[in-house]
């Protein structure tokens, strides 16, 4: 029973949201009934919500009206945390998912809330620790080194955006646990997934994990450039668009020669192609049109003749 996934960065709200939803769309089992949400502003504030059933269906209610997304304000949290499982669990349901918002968050899976050697709560035992000043990984480490038996893993955040996900030696030892963790590639986002009893196992995780980070930073775009047909394609060592002054396109190459040959439907225009002007690279596009190409001219663009393309550094 009980997933939990944490997120680190702009934009952790909406990722670990996300994250859920995805896990129900596809998860069978210990899925959709009681979650927990905290999420720390970029103000400092901590925010929380949950249900007893429906997980992210229910999770944030407008009137009557349910299946809403949070808040704009709760999606850019820059640390957020969701615990979730089956229906109705024991109030108060924020023992499941500790938080303190000078500090960080404390999420899981199985029983985070059970009291370990120290007499504490595992996952409250964790947050003191990092409020002390250990990080969130030495704080997790050191309450699981403590406690191998335990019936828990543990997601921790702490106050300077580091995340941590690791499960007791017991837990590490079921046939059923998911987990995976995420860096995104540009930004310093985070994101980490501990599962259990809910199929697919393990691949569940990564799916999870997979759009929780997208959510997180996508490449800022650096500028815009106008492709409008008719206009070259020509064969050649790399995927490139070459403009002028002006960011007008006035050939496209690509390194996939049969484009170059007859009528020609496909991708011309390839995903992070070299943005060229004059000897300078400007970035790598960010879109890929679905294109037409006669005798080595492009034509068409996704049924448009003139379209602006984004790209980023």
């Amino acid at each position: 029973m009980t997933i939990g996934i944490g997120a680190s960065g702009p934009g952790a709200g909406l990722a670990v949201f996300r994250g859920l939803q995805a896990a129900e769309a596809v998860g069978r089992g210990s899925i959709r009934g009681f979650a927990v949400f905290a999420a720390i502003m970029p103000s400092g504030q901590l925010l929380y919500a949950e249900t007893q059933r429906g997980g992210s269906h229910t999770l944030f209610i407008e009137a009557e009206t349910t299946g809403i997304d949070p808040t704009p304000q709760i999606q850019l949290a820059t640390a957020a945390a969701i615990i979730s499982s089956g229906p109705e669990r024991p109030l108060p349901l924020r023992q499941f998912l500790a938080g303190e918002a000078q500090v960080g968050l404390v999420s899981g899976h199985r029983m985070p809330n059970r009291p370990g050697l120290s007499g504490m709560a595992l996952n409250t035992e964790a947050l003191s620790l990092m409020a002390q000043g250990l990080p969130a990984a030495s704080a997790v480490q050191k309450v699981l080194a403590a406690n191998p038996d335990a019936d828990v893993g543990l997601i921790a955040i702490d106050r300077d955006g580091g995340i941590y996900a690791q499960n007791s030696h017991r837990v590490s030892q079921r046939p059923d646990v998911g987990q995976a963790s995420r860096t995104h590639p540009i930004t310093p986002a985070q994101v980490a997934v501990l599962h259990n009893a809910i199929d697919p196992t393990p691949s569940l995780a990564d799916l999870v994990a997979d759009i929780a980070i997208a959510e997180m930073g996508p490449p800022p775009i650096a500028g815009w450039i106008t492709v409008s047909a008719p206009i070259p394609v020509i064969y050649g060592p790399e995927n490139r668009i070459s403009v002028n002054e002006d960011g007008m396109a006035y050939e496209i190459m690509t390194t996939d020669l049969q484009l170059t040959q007859g009528r020609q439907l496909g991708s011309a225009i390839y995903l992070h192609s070299h943005v060229h002007a004059a000897d300078q690279v400007l970035g790598k596009t960010l879109v890929e049109p679905f294109c037409t190409v006669q005798d080595g001219i492009l034509t068409e663009m996704s049924g448009q003749t003139t379209l602006r393309i984004s790209y980023t550094s």
